[in-house]
This record gives structure tokens, C-alpha cells and sequence, in this order.
């Protein structure tokens, strides 16, 4: 996201963290045990998840590391906390807050132990903010619409690793998607999920 120069172009993010909100706070009491695009999650551990991943990456922005930016998000399946409805939408605006400040955006940070630029780790939240957006509503049977900077964002992170052999740690292999695809399915695809999973009946 860079300008060419030594400032990084910077992203409000949000308008995804509303969209991501407004998803997590539809999702019915049912709906909680249902299977999602990621293989080893239910409802319940993607919301955990996203309420985890909201403090490491509010954190992040911050720059105030510590235990939650230094947990691996693969280290134990996340867990629903009690008062998440209340939780999440609360740490999702924080974490749009913290973004706001142009310094998030520069010098080092960290995230799931992971050091990183600001200007990446900016760049990775947007990415797990869309696509986890994307796994949530459709496994909840959500319309979803993306905020569009925030998917460009996406595609932007994950387009250079299509190829990379590694990414198999981070991401599953690469769901060949039509070049003239829309741009979410093209992401989605790029992150290892097949844009027509659908939700599970029941």
C-alpha cells in the first residue's frame, strides 16, 4: 500500500470491522456448532477466532505487545467467550481506532508471534477481516458485500504468495478461481477456499 515514497498509503478499516459486526451479531444460537469453509472450525471457534484476532491486531496497531500479540492463532482452537456479542463489536471498533493512527502503519509490530511492518501487518488484518467475513456469512447463509479498499487489500496480500510453496503453513493450496471472476471470489479463492462453499442445511 505503499505511495512510492517513505509513507505508506493508509486504510481505514472501518467499514469492514461495521460489516463484520453486523454479520457476527446475526448468527442465531443454532448456529453456533454449524461447519464453516475453514475445515476445523465451527461458527463458534470462527467467532472466537475473530475475537481473538480483534485484541492481537487492535494490539498490533497499538504497538502494546505482549500476550495478545505473541499467541500463534494455531496454537489451540479458539474458544466463544461469554458476552462475545457484546465483546466483538467492541473490539472491532478499537481495532478500527487503533488503524487510524497513521503510525500504525509504520515500523515494526507483531502479530501471532510474528514480527512484522506495521504497513503488513495492515495489509493481514484487512485480508483476515474480509475473508473470515466472507467464511462467517456464508456459513450462517449471510449476504455479504465486502468494503471494497478493504478487499483490494486482500487481493493485494494474497495475490504474491499464489505461487510461493510455503504458503500451505498459513493458507490451503490456491482454489483455481476464472481471471474475470468478481474480485471476492478471486479472493477467496486465493486463500484457499472454493468461492461456492455453501452453508451446511440444518
Amino acid at each position: 500500500m505503499s505511495d512510492g515514497g517513505s509513507t505508506p498509503t493508509t486504510l481505514d478499516l472501518g467499514p469492514q470491522t461495521l460489516i463484520v459486526a453486523r454479520i457476527a451479531g446475526e448468527v442465531r444460537e443454532d448456529q453456533l456448532d454449524a461447519a464453516t469453509p475453514c475445515p476445523e472450525y465451527a461458527v463458534r471457534h470462527l467467532v472466537g477466532h475473530l475475537v481473538g484476532l480483534s485484541a492481537a491486531f487492535r494490539d498490533a496497531g497499538r504497538k502494546d505487545l505482549g500476550a495478545t500479540t505473541d499467541t500463534s492463532p494455531t496454537s489451540r482452537l479458539p474458544e466463544l467467550p461469554p458476552g462475545w456479542r457484546a465483546e466483538l463489536p467492541k473490539l472491532l471498533g478499537e481495532l478500527a481506532e487503533a488503524w487510524r493512527a497513521p503510525a500504525a502503519w509504520t515500523g515494526a509490530t507483531r502479530a501471532g508471534g510474528v514480527e512484522l511492518p506495521g504497513e503488513v501487518a495492515g495489509l493481514v488484518v484487512a485480508d483476515e477481516l474480509v475473508v473470515h467475513g466472507w467464511d462467517l456469512a456464508r456459513a450462517t447463509g449471510q449476504e455479504y458485500a465486502p468494503d471494497t479498499a478493504a478487499l483490494q487489500a486482500a487481493y493485494q496480500m494474497l495475490a504474491p504468495s499464489a505461487d510461493d510453496p510455503a504458503r500451505g503453513a498459513v493458507f490451503g493450496p490456491v482454489v483455481p478461481v476464472a481471471a474475470d471472476a468478481p474480485l471476492l471470489d478471486r479472493v477467496i479463492g486465493l486463500s484457499g477456499r472454493d468461492p461456492r462453499w455453501g452453508a451446511v442445511a440444518g
